[in-house]
């Protein structure tokens, strides 16, 4: 499971260090995986199982990430439904917007 765990970050890390030395618009974790997918596509061998027990245990808890998120919702309702307008653009703008540099 250590070793599982140290691919996942590893590929993590290496994504989010071409993230910024490169100034990619592209977020560090998603170039990560993008790493991880083709270090898979390449070498299926690297599937261990212990990878997969891994990435199936961190799929099953996956709920739980999202607990935090849903309390500020919940905490904040007042406040986004008298600033939901401003919420919606600034949704939709990010939505749509690159970053050039």
């Amino acid at each position: 499971m250590l070793k599982a765990f140290a691919i996942l970050l590893g590929c993590q890390l290496v994504g989010e260090f071409l993230h910024r030395i490169f100034s990619l618009w592209v977020p560090g974790p998603v170039i990560g995986m993008f790493l991880l997918a083709m270090l898979l596509l390449r070498k299926p061998s690297a599937l261990s199982e212990p990878l997969v027990s891994t990435t199936r245990m961190l799929l099953q808890c996956l709920g739980l990430f999202f607990v935090p998120a849903g309390v500020g919702v919940i905490r904040n309702l007042n406040l986004i439904g008298r600033e939901w307008i401003p919420i919606l653009v600034a949704l939709v703008g990010s939505t749509f917007s690159f970053r050039f540099s």
